[in-house]
């Protein structure tokens, strides 16, 4: 008779903190708070139950971890489009400026061609495919092809390239 009423007391007294957290949002700001506890059994009671929480969402796909290095790439794969709530992602917690910024990419050329009103269509080695939006006459061979370009951010978010290190023009990502 007392085993069960002390499971009861102890599920009654677990449920309302569990409910609680379960709300809470899961952050590494959370585990490290648990630095600052002095008590070295709340610490780590607080690591355990913050750590769980956490390995518990990132299980769930509520929350992923991402490198610098990634967050890099994730910014030259996105380079030339406008992607609003990519540089949240990108700044550090202790502020200090944009850890991945990236103004300028260089990839090989899968391909190249003109399009009906003579503006140049670029295909890079990574998919990305960029579009002529000026109105200059973009010099290449067919018979040699174009090695690399260079695509770098220019004023009021337009973008120029340049093809084996040739004279600049204005593109547009379209893919």
């Amino acid at each position: 008779m007392k085993r069960i009423l002390l499971l009861t007391i102890g599920v009654g007294f677990l449920y309302p903190v569990s409910l609680a957290q379960a709300q809470e949002p899961v952050s590494t700001d959370a585990i490290y708070a648990c630095a600052e506890i002095i008590d070295d059994a709340q610490r780590l009671a607080c690591y355990d139950d913050t750590v769980g929480r956490f390995e518990a969402a990132e299980k769930a796909g509520e929350v992923t971890t991402i490198s610098k290095s990634e967050v890099k790439e994730l910014s030259k794969e996105s380079f030339g489009f406008s992607l609003p709530s990519l540089p949240r992602i990108m700044m550090p917690k202790s502020g200090g400026g944009d850890v991945a910024a990236v103004d300028k990419i260089e990839y090989a050329v899968s391909s190249i061609e003109r399009t009906r009103s003579n503006k140049v269509r670029v295909t890079l080695e990574n998919g990305q495919v960029w579009i002529q939006t000026d109105g200059k006459r973009v010099q290449y061979s067919k018979r040699l092809g174009v090695k690399d370009a260079v695509v770098q951010r220019a004023a009021l978010g337009s973008f120029k390239m340049k093809l084996d290190g040739g004279t600049a023009f204005r593109v547009k990502r379209m893919e």
